[in-house]
């Protein structure tokens, strides 16, 4: 199992092999277990916990996982695309979702919050999305990997390719997220050396940037 050769989790018996068990399933999940509250920074506790209750497909570990993925919790990032802050929303899907969530009269993408919430938001449209494509028989797979698919992909080529497309750089995302969801629901501590949120340095995809200060 993939999960197990890299988190090195399933060897061994007794107690450690059932804990072994017990990260590939909630890794295998639908992601909405409990958000193990350490995990995450705790000036975005809140904040996550919301994005991940704005509707029932997605869960507050998905968000968390997510940010992981997309950005390694760094709040400055600044992607090729043009994609701001923690969560990377797409610019365009941003403009849409994105709101004044401290009230300080400004709406960003470098503004942890603004970016979550837009996050959760775009996630939950593109979950609805999803749904209807399977309903409809127009998609094959599983709902939450086509949602995270649609995310970092866009949903014109998970709709083009009937699912997620095959040996699709999207199947290493959606892997990546999901790779993080036992140590977001508290059932995996991150590996020897290593704190919690990031679980090595932040992601800086080749063109990205940081703002410089007078930004």
């Amino acid at each position: 199992m993939l999960f197990c050769q890299i988190f090195d989790v399933c060897g061994g018996g007794g107690d450690e092999s059932g804990k072994g068990d017990q990260v590939v399933q909630v890794n295998q999940g639908d992601g909405r277990d409990e958000l193990y509250s350490p995990s995450v920074p705790q000036d975005l506790l809140t904040t996550v916990r919301d994005a991940g209750q704005l509707c029932s497909q997605i869960g507050p570990v998905v968000i968390a996982s997510q940010i992981q993925q997309e950005s390694g919790w760094n709040r400055k990032l600044v992607g090729t695309d043009g994609a701001e802050g923690i969560s990377q929303v797409p610019p365009d899907q941003f403009k849409r979702w994105g709101e004044d969530e401290n009230d300080n009269d400004k709406t960003s993408g470098l503004d942890p919050e603004d970016s979550i919430m837009a996050q959760g938001r775009y996630m939950c449209s593109l979950a609805e999305q999803i749904d209807t494509l399977l309903d409809t028989k127009q998609v094959k797979g599983d709902p939450l990997d086509l949602t995270l698919a649609a995310y970092d992909a866009g949903l014109d080529k998970i709709k083009k390719a009937k699912g997620i497309p095959e040996g699709s750089p999207v199947n290493g995302y959606v892997l990546g997220v999901r790779s993080s969801f036992a140590l977001y629901a508290g059932v995996m501590k991150p590996p020897e050396g290593e704190d919690y949120p990031s679980l090595g340095p932040a992601p800086m995809p080749s063109g990205s940037s940081y703002p410089t200060d007078g930004q």
